[in-house]
């Protein structure tokens, strides 16, 4: 097989410019008028911005010859399987390790656990979120296999997360809904949605883009309702230890 590996990538490197030159240029005003850093503090930062163009343009290149492709390749396989029951266990193992390896959520739990002064720590809302998009993907998988509509999942899971909001600690209501971001990044969005519009192709009566399309909303919303019943359990312990600290102290004032 002949790969072209660098076929469009003069693109790519366009594109990647255009959506970093705002950023240089607010860059640049801030440090002439408000800044004025010294020269090696700027040099460094100027290294970082080729750094991180370099790195988008060839992670871009791999997506479009890689992820993509191999994606609809892996799901027209699996969609082909006569026992498509299986889809289901492979979803969540899918869901798991795509947002256990994405770069977004890796820098989010770290300054979680920074902030928060390791209050919140980052393994345990990493597996948080990771569990959370796992059972996600596997629920769009029985969507996907069944011809479930998306609101039956959309609309009461954010109710539910709503209603969660009521009981959860405010730190992790911020968290929760910024993790429905991050974790709709790179690896969600190319190859486990390339996988699920070739499953789609291969499912008689489905169709690609109304049936393959929608998963990245239940990504979305699954860590909101993860980090959120994990603040829940936070709160929980904390007047339970609370209450039971209380009355040992009030037992030790009644023994003296």
């Amino acid at each position: 097989m002949n790969l072209h590996i660098f076929e469009g990538f003069g693109q790519t490197m366009q594109e990647v410019a255009i959506a970093l030159l705002p950023l240089a240029i607010l860059f640049a005003i801030f440090h002439f008028i408000f800044l004025k850093l010294p020269i090696r503090k700027l040099l460094d930062i100027v290294i970082g911005f080729v750094l991180a163009f370099a790195g988008l343009s060839l992670f871009l290149q791999g997506v479009h010859i890689g992820f993509m492709p191999f994606g609809e390749q892996m799901g027209s396989v699996l969609g082909g399987l006569s026992y498509r029951w299986v889809l289901i266990p492979i979803g969540f193992v899918i869901g798991f390790f795509a947002i256990y390896a994405e770069p977004a959520v890796a820098v989010m739990v770290e300054q979680a656990e920074k902030v928060s002064g390791g209050y919140i720590p980052e393994k345990l809302l990493l597996y948080t979120l990771s569990i959370g998009v796992g059972i996600s993907v596997s629920l769009s998988m029985v969507r996907l296999i069944y011809g479930f509509s998306l609101w039956y999942f959309i609309i009461p899971g954010y109710i539910i997360a709503f209603i969660m909001i009521r009981y959860a600690p405010k730190t992790f209501t911020s968290i929760a809904f910024d993790s429905g971001g991050v974790s709709t990044g790179p690896m969600t969005a190319t190859f486990v949605l390339a996988m699920f519009t070739g499953i789609a192709s291969q499912i008689e009566g489905r169709d690609p883009l109304l049936d393959g399309f929608g998963m990245v909303a239940m990504v979305a919303l699954a860590p909101i309702l993860s980090v959120l019943t994990l603040g829940i359990l936070f709160s929980r312990k904390e007047k339970s230890q609370y209450a039971s600290g209380a009355s040992g102290a009030k037992a030790h004032y009644h023994d003296r």
